[in-house]
């Protein structure tokens, strides 16, 4: 199979492109590169890298291609309100614009890995048909593009959004603005587990691997069963609440329980059913964050990861670059370009 994946030096993306290369297909990666290209592998015969910005993709970028996975966005909650506008442009107009220009290019499916985050605060456990709460703009914005990807949908365009759980593991373009990872990071640093208040807050999570198992699984599922669905992606046991995460963390470590709290109090806090995924796909997740935790503390203990490397932290790292390139994610429209 073509793939053609963007976001693909991300830290889900670098994961995803080598799975699928492992796997024997062709991939063709698109990203800007805001954290670098190494993440990514050196180009060959079935590897095709682009640098390019989804707002002005070339439709000849879809040629011959199966499938599309569009990760790229301006990742998480933090991130998102940096620039609403642009967030707006890119997580939402930027999605739907590949979409588009897929189904014109005669794709036969196109996937959008959106996120639980579109939940919010709510009570009770969510599934798929729950309505949406989305809290702020990077959640406003995946709950739109949905939508407006799912409008596409044809009998010869397969589209299928996955919510992804809160995302945690190691990652060739690894990041620490993520909960478990953030943790992990916390005491190898300071030798306390930094905790969102008030620790009440409820959040599901999965595994990158697990993650990325998932996406490659619509690549070729029956198209009845995934046709215009919405798919929530992780599991029921690791819905957890913040401070018994915490806990769960240090021991996976193997270290003494100490915790120091950050941040405003998390106003997000939602529980959601992963059913459906399992029983109509039979997806189930083979990681726990325990293996999460562990995987990472020994990278961290063997210096193969580096905690102060300032690209780990998203929202850092955008600031840096707004900073030193004013105009970095000014949109731009190449004469020609399809609209």
């Amino acid at each position: 199979m073509r793939v053609l994946v963007t976001g693909a030096g991300g830290y889900i993306g670098s994961v995803l492109t080598r799975y699928l290369l492992e796997e024997g297909h062709h991939v063709r990666g698109v990203d800007r590169f805001f954290f670098g290209r190494q993440a990514l592998p050196p180009e060959d015969d079935r590897l095709e890298v682009l640098t390019e910005d989804i707002r002005w993709l070339d439709k000849s970028a879809l040629g011959g291609i199966d499938a599309v996975i569009d990760l790229a966005a301006l990742s998480n909650d933090p991130a998102g309100e940096l620039d609403a506008g642009k967030t707006w442009e890119i997580n939402h107009a930027g999605r739907v614009r590949v979409a588009q220009l897929a189904r014109a290019m005669n794709v036969r499916r196109y996937v959008l890995p959106s996120s639980c985050s579109i939940y919010g605060f709510q009570d009770g456990v969510l599934d798929e048909t729950s309505p949406g709460n989305p809290l702020t703009t990077y959640a406003q914005a995946n709950l739109r593009a949905e939508s407006d990807v799912l409008s596409l949908a044809t009998e010869q365009f397969l589209v299928v959004v996955l919510r992804q759980a809160t995302v945690f593991g190691l990652s060739p373009r690894m990041r620490f603005d993520l909960a478990i990872n953030g943790m992990v990071r916390g005491f190898f640093k300071g030798g306390t587990i930094p905790i969102l208040r008030d620790g009440t807050q409820w959040r599901p999570f999965v595994h990158i691997k697990d993650t990325v198992r998932a996406m490659r699984l619509v690549l070729d599922a029956p198209a009845p069963l995934i046709g215009g669905q919405i798919f929530n992606v992780g599991s029921d046991e690791q819905n957890v609440q913040i401070m018994p995460l915490a806990r769960m963390v240090a021991e996976a470590m193997g270290v003494p329980f100490a915790y120091e709290w950050y941040g405003l109090p998390d106003h997000r806090s939602y529980r959601v059913s992963f059913h459906k995924i399992r029983d109509r796909l039979g997806f189930r997740t083979r990681y726990t964050p325990q293996d999460g935790a562990r995987e990472i503390y020994e990278e961290l203990r063997r210096g193969d990861v580096d905690p102060d490397d300032p690209k780990t932290i998203t929202v850092q790292w955008y600031k840096h670059l707004i900073e030193t390139h004013p105009t970095l994610l000014e949109s731009r429209e190449p004469e020609g370009s399809p609209r």
